[in-house]
């Protein structure tokens, strides 16, 4: 059976999408290759595919023993300038840390991106386009899934929150590039409503915005909350808590939260950013400021048939990248990588053997002379 290694060391960073994304797609490999591979997780002997889902040092070490980790994947979780606001450090830094990153893609026999936009951006960090594949994110039904009323209502006692409210929620790591201020600055003009974030510093005090947002975590409106991080298994029920989610990042690639919201029927509002046109049509709401947050969420809120519009939009998106869907891609794209390196190894294998014939017959022709 062919062998396919995961490896990662995302979990060293507790609350970014990168884990998230990983413990899916390592179930979801698990499921649509039973019987095809057996897919190990950080494991130290030979595979037919190395799966990097991290770009730790050591793993870059490993690239190069080819014989046995087999073809190289790469999976593109961002780029230079998708980091530039998420992590603050001093230039020379961050100049070494975004060459280290290039290099580490283009040590990759295949690249996998989850949002096609980043497919023109490798090709101008001179990757070819045709070593990249684009593959969306997923979330399992088995994991976000809506809850009833009812338990709706205890999940809100739990935290403190009137039945009745309509609550506002994001998750998302506290970095400037996330929208933490405009999150807040909305919250004070809807002072009616509840506003709630899950999340915290995943990157300690080299977040980008670190001390603006804790200067101004002194000060929060009354109706706002911050959760901190939460661990991944409760976050169904913060989902199903909310009314709504408003993600009003400045730069994402393909959120996990928006699936994650999408799976629980959730209205979606974000901001209105070029990466996702090609990614969340029009499952989600979009706004350019804090003035059309502010009159989206307003009208979900006060008009029941906008909100129900918007719900079934979300959970269209659900459907749209479900499990089958984007299972069938993953294992589309192993099964042609096993393909394609079998027919290198072939071809290796292959020497050109001479044509002697016309010297034999003169060596077995001298015999007779």
């Amino acid at each position: 059976m062919k062998r396919i290694n995961m490896l990662s060391k995302a979990d060293m960073v507790k609350g970014q999408g990168v884990l998230s994304a990983h413990d899916e797609q390592v179930e979801l490999a698990r499921e649509v290759m039973e019987n095809r591979a057996l897919i190990l997780e950080n494991a130290a002997g030979p595979s037919d595919i190395t799966h990097y889902h991290s770009i730790n040092p050591e793993f870059y070490l490993s690239t190069f023993r080819r014989r046995r980790q087999g073809a190289l994947v790469g999976y593109v979780h961002f780029l230079p300038e998708t980091v530039e606001n998420s992590i603050h450090l001093p230039r020379f830094a961050k100049h070494i840390f975004y060459k280290y990153m290039i290099s580490f893609y283009k040590r990759m026999d295949y690249l996998v991106t989850v949002n096609p936009v980043f497919i023109d951006k490798l090709e101008a960090y001179g990757i070819p386009a045709e070593k990249v594949t684009y593959i969306p994110n997923m979330v399992s039904e088995k994991n976000f899934y809506p809850l009833k009323k009812e338990e709706k209502k205890k999940i809100r006692e739990k935290y403190g929150l009137r039945p009745e409210a309509f609550v506002i929620f994001c998750a998302g790591q506290l970095q400037k590039r996330k929208g933490v201020f405009d999150f807040l600055d909305v919250a004070e003009k809807m002072p009616e409503c509840e506003f709630v974030w899950a999340g915290g510093f995943s990157f300690g005090k080299i977040s980008e915005g670190y001390e603006e947002i804790k200067a101004r975590m002194e000060h929060l409106p009354k109706n706002v909350r911050f959760l901190g991080l939460v661990d991944r298994k409760e976050m169904n029920q913060i989902y199903n808590m909310a009314d709504v989610m408003f993600l009003p990042s400045y730069e994402e690639l393909f959120p996990m939260t928006i699936l994650e919201a999408m799976n629980c029927g959730l209205p979606i509002l974000v901001r209105d950013l070029d990466i996702y046109q090609p990614i969340l049509f029009d499952y989600v709401r979009k706004g350019r400021d804090q003035a059309e947050f502010v009159k989206i969420l307003k009208r979900l809120k006060e008009d029941p048939q906008f909100y129900e519009k918007s719900a079934d939009l979300a959970f269209k998106g659900h459907y749209f990248y479900s499990r089958e869907h984007v299972g069938n891609m993953w294992k589309n794209f192993y099964e042609r990588v096993f393909q394609e390196e079998q027919e290198k190894k072939r071809a290796e294998n292959t020497e050109t053997v001479p044509d002697r014939s016309g010297i034999l017959w003169k060596d077995k022709k001298q015999q007779y002379i």
